[in-house]
This record gives structure tokens, C-alpha cells and sequence, in this order.
């Protein structure tokens, strides 16, 4: 949302950062799992590299080999890849917001972070609620690139449950614990929509532009 704010700017080069920060967001799931990969392995991987010849000694782990390491490591990655997307939700949202009232505010004192608090986020309650289904819901489906990146390894320290569905149901030939698994998987997210439509009160939000 921070960065959906700041990207959102009349700037010349905040359009410029939201450029180059957006690029994740345009490469394959599988690619990415793939590049981080070999840039993260032990062996003459570009991160172990900067460890040894540039002083970032704290750098020097094995990221992917770790059970203790390797999940925090892949939700980070996951991360670097969609927080784009959503900065770009939050960013179309801002801009949606009237002028107006930004104006209006200012004639009146209030200072830039009041407006932020008390007109950007009401106004971006909608997105707010998108973008929440949209992460809980991908976080439950998210498959590529960690099947690409430790394939559920080391052990079973990444082993999701849409991986583990596709594991069980063509890798063991387990087609019917697969099975059950993409109902328990299709049920779950379907669940967390819903209740996260009904907390928030989603289906009987009014038009944000409202008394505008």
C-alpha cells in the first residue's frame, strides 16, 4: 500500500521506479524459481559470489539447503515477484481518488499524513479488500515456483499444499489423495474469500465516490 501511495506521485520519477520495480511481476513463476535457483546455490551461486569477494559475509548461508532457512527464503522471493502487481492495485486506486478533496484538506491545514490516514485509506477500501483476497488466496495456491526453486525440499520444509497435491497425484501416482487435496485446497480458498468478504463488509460497500 506504501508503495501503491508513493508510485501514485506526479513525479517524473516515481513513474520511473514503478517501472523498474514492476519487472518481477512480467516473468514466469518457473523462470524466476529457476533463475534464484542457481543464483542461491553453494555452488559458484551469484549470492555466495558477492558473500566471498564483497564483503556481505552475512549473505554467505545456504538459503535453499536450510530447513531452518529455505521457507523464509521462498516467502521472500514469492514477495519480490507479486508485491508489484499489488502496488499497482493500490496505485490505480489512489488515482481514482478526486482531487478535490486532497484540496480541500490542504485549504483547510490538514497535513499530508493526516490526508493519507483519514481520506486515502477509507477511500482505498475496496482495493484494500481485492488485494487481501487476492494474496491469502494466492498464498494457498502457489506452486511454480517453489516446485521450480527446492521442488518441496530440503525434507519436506516446503511442501505446500498445492505442491503436495501435484507430488501425491503425478509424481507418486496417489491420484485420489491428489484429488482430495485440490477439494480441501478449492475449499479452503473459497472459505477465506467468503470470510473475508463478510468481516470486511465487502458486498455492501457503497460507492466510494459517494458525496463527493
Amino acid at each position: 500500500m506504501a508503495l501503491g501511495i508513493y508510485a501514485a506521485g506526479r513525479q517524473r520519477h516515481r513513474a520511473l521506479l514503478s517501472a523498474v520495480y514492476f519487472l518481477p511481476a512480467l516473468v514466469s513463476s518457473a523462470a524466476l524459481g529457476i533463475l534464484w535457483s542457481q543464483l542461491l546455490s553453494p555452488v559458484n551461486g551469484g549470492v555466495g559470489y558477492a558473500a566471498q569477494h564483497f564483503g556481505l559475509f552475512f549473505l554467505d548461508k545456504n538459503w535453499l539447503g536450510n530447513p531452518h532457512l529455505v521457507l523464509v527464503t521462498v516467502i521472500v522471493l514469492v514477495a519480490w515477484q507479486f508485491i508489484p502487481f499489488h502496488t499497482l492495485l493500490y496505485q490505480a486506486g489512489v488515482k481514482q481518488i478526486p482531487r478535490s478533496i486532497y484540496e480541500a484538506a490542504a485549504v483547510d491545514g490538514v497535513a499530508p499524513l493526516q490526508m493519507t490516514r483519514f481520506i486515502t485509506i477509507p477511500m482505498l477500501r475496496h482495493t484494500i479488500v481485492t488485494s487481501s483476497t487476492l494474496n491469502i488466496v494466492g498464498s494457498l495456491t502457489v506452486f511454480d515456483l517453489i516446485y521450480t526453486l527446492t521442488g518441496g525440499g530440503p525434507g519436506q520444509s516446503t511442501r505446500v499444499l498445492a505442491l503436495d497435491q501435484y507430488l501425491e497425484g503425478f509424481s507418486s501416482f496417489n491420484f485420489g489423495y491428489g484429488s482430495v487435496l485440490a477439494v480441501v485446497l478449492g475449499v479452503a480458498a473459497a472459505a477465506v474469500s467468503l470470510l473475508l468478504i463478510k468481516i470486511t463488509g465487502f458486498g455492501e460497500m457503497r460507492s466510494q465516490a459517494e458525496g463527493v
